[in-house]
């Protein structure tokens, strides 16, 4: 397929429509990033088709409404790219594997204290020992909850709620938590005994990869009135977690994949990309495989909800706090597809909405949001890198009807991981950081450095080019003190 991409706005480009195309494609850019992308298309990558590919492919399957799109952080994924937005007609859409991702409801959760950046600096690396021994990190890392097949049947279900009435954190937690903490839907028969097996020792685990746990501040605040409705202000410190549904939510990705690839062919469903394999919504496949992608969802906000529990704990015993204290700012998914309602055309329609590493992005107004927030929109949480900055944004109207509510899930990488760890080795990135006053702590140096802060985009200008787009606003910009690795 031959990619012509013009600009039809600042930060606006579309990838216009070829014959198969039953939408354009939009991607959210500077120029820069748009050289960058076009030269993927004539570059080797990896074995991964190049992302301008993938927003066009997207572009061709059944139902999709108004465009395929690609927020500011895109780079090359399974099937959709990562950045990839696309919402689906109920009736004559389809759902896909891959655009959701195989950690499903991989998300960031920000925690409030009544902590200043001056009282964190001192006690840097006791912290970071704290945190460290007190969350499972790492592959195959283990959590002090153990539960049996019947008990994650009820946390597939129950989502947060079902470890809050265990006592791991409190009611108030699930109001500040997308979807209330537990999406409506899940079926924990449609979980394979192999995928929830793989759950029994991982809940409150934070994992390895791209995830992590961190201390930070608030080094500006841009919106002061979103700010002081969220109870932010500049020096405070916060602890973020960025984790996902673990095992479970991969074993479901690889699970379904079979399944959607059988009923591609089943319905005669047009696949540019044998990753893209999908089932109509309304099919049994379909069903099956979003009841288990709903019930991974809850999985993945019950693992930030003991994640915050523990992160509490160790708070506590280093300044001598009330875990009560630390409160819930929000807790957000980016790798979903849920079903919601939209305005199209004039008409307000209920879509299924696919975010693969795009945020949830509503904005004023919104019923889903928080009473507290519903002024203002939910707060929008931008992960960056342990050696530079995370961003919290908010929704605006224009987001709303361009983008389905979405934006950015962090910077976006710039280097495979094995690149990356051609580049740089993890004792250097823990050294060159620790000169920079952030402490890591990681149980493997070849994490550290796939992760190094030089592998990903410049997430102020990813963050910028949403903002300036009008997409979505900058509230504040956090900077790492602490930073835990798998």
């Amino acid at each position: 397929m031959k990619i012509e991409i013009k600009q039809i706005r600042d930060y606006v480009w579309e990838i216009q429509r070829t014959p198969e195309m039953l939408v354009p494609g939009i991607v959210y850019g500077d120029t820069d990033s748009i050289v960058t992308l076009k030269k993927e298309l004539a570059a080797k990558h990896g074995g991964f088709t190049p992302a301008l590919v993938q927003v066009a492919n997207v572009a061709t399957l059944p139902g999709i409404v108004n465009a395929s799109l690609a927020m500011a952080d895109i780079h090359p994924g399974y099937g959709f790219a990562i950045g990839g937005v696309a919402a689906f007609d109920m009736d004559t859409g389809v759902v896909s594997v891959a655009g959701v991702g195989f950690d499903i409801n991989c998300g960031v959760r920000i925690l409030k204290t009544q902590l200043e950046r001056k009282d964190v600096e001192p006690v840097k690396e006791r912290l970071a020992d704290a945190l460290f021994r007190g969350v499972p990190s790492g592959v195959g890392s283990e959590g002090e909850i153990k539960l049996k097949e019947k008990e994650i049947d009820k946390l597939l279900v129950k989502g947060a709620a079902f470890v809050v009435e265990q006592g791991y954190g409190t009611p108030d937690d699930l109001e500040y938590t997308e979807e209330n903490g537990a999406i409506k839907g899940a079926d924990p028969a449609c979980v394979s005994p192999r995928a929830k097996e793989r759950q029994f020792k991982q809940t409150g685990t934070l994992g390895s990869g791209n995830h992590y746990l961190e201390c930070q501040y608030i080094e500006e605040i841009y919106d002061e009135e979103a700010a002081t409705v969220y109870g932010l202000h500049k020096g405070q410190a916060l602890i973020a977690i960025h984790c996902g549904s673990r095992g479970l939510g991969h074993q479901i990705g690889t699970d379904y994949l079979k399944t959607l690839e059988e009923a591609s062919r089943k319905y005669n469903i047009p696949i540019r990309d044998r990753e893209l394999v999908c089932a109509p919504i309304k099919s049994p496949e379909g069903k099956r495989y979003l009841s288990a992608v709903y019930a991974g969802i809850n999985c993945a906000f019950a693992n930030r909800q003991v994640i915050s529990h523990l992160s509490r704990k160790a708070f506590a015993e280093v300044f001598g706090i009330s875990p009560a204290s630390v409160r819930l700012l929000y807790d957000v998914g980016h790798n979903t597809c849920k079903a919601e309602e939209h305005e199209v055309g004039g008409r307000t329609k209920t879509l299924l909405v696919h975010r693969k590493g795009a945020t949830r992005a509503f904005g004023p107004g919104r019923i889903e949001c928080p009473t507290a927030y519903r002024d203002v929109g939910h707060p929008l949480l931008i992960g960056g890198t342990m050696g530079t900055a995370s961003y919290i944004m908010r929704g605006t109207a224009l987001g709303m009807t361009e983008t389905f509510g979405s934006t950015i899930h962090g910077a976006g990488r710039a280097l495979s991981r094995m690149q990356a760890k051609k580049q740089w080795s993890g004792a250097e990135v823990i050294r060159e950081l620790g000169e920079r006053g952030i402490v890591i702590r990681s149980h493997s140096k070849a994490g550290v450095a796939e992760e190094a802060p030089g592998a990903y985009k410049d997430v102020d200008r990813v963050v910028d080019i949403m903002h300036n787009a009008g997409i979505n606003r900058k509230v504040a910009r956090l900077r790492p003190m602490v930073c835990v690795k798998g």
